[in-house]
């Protein structure tokens, strides 16, 4: 699965279009039976939605973990006006997957890829590769 577009560059212009996506699984919430997930590359964030519609995909998205890489086929709908996201660039659209591909699951990270960490600088140094990939 190549991607089309890059995470970071999704906004209102894209709504309607199909896309395909590459990431790492930065967050997932389950709310109501619906599973949304943020997908993460080097150039931003975006919101995927599964919906339980497709219960073979909802399964299979319902076990991701943390900083799993993933490739999603969705199109890319407005949000409601009340899930409009104003901290995230592309917070007025999300991406409502229609097949997706585990390309590798992660162990658990030693320290959340995050902007602000505890982590102590022996272990950030240990795992550099993991550090380098904070948002910031």
């Amino acid at each position: 699965m190549l991607r089309t577009h890059t995470c970071g560059e999704l906004r209102r212009e894209h709504a309607g279009v199909q896309v395909r996506l590459a990431g790492w699984l930065q967050h997932r919430r389950d709310f109501g039976g619906v599973l949304f997930i943020v997908l993460r590359d080097r150039y931003g964030e975006v919101q995927v939605t599964f919906r339980p519609e497709n219960k073979e995909l909802f399964d299979l998205a319902y076990t991701l973990r943390g900083q799993d890489v993933i490739g999603v086929m969705g199109t890319v709908v407005m949000r409601p006006p009340d899930a409009i996201n104003p901290r995230m660039a592309t917070g007025e659209i999300e991406v409502v997957a229609e097949e997706l591909k585990i390309f590798s699951r992660s162990d658990v990270p030693p320290f959340p890829i995050e902007d602000e960490i505890t982590a102590m600088e022996d272990t950030r140094l240990k795992y550099r590769y993991l550090d380098l990939r904070r948002p910031m």
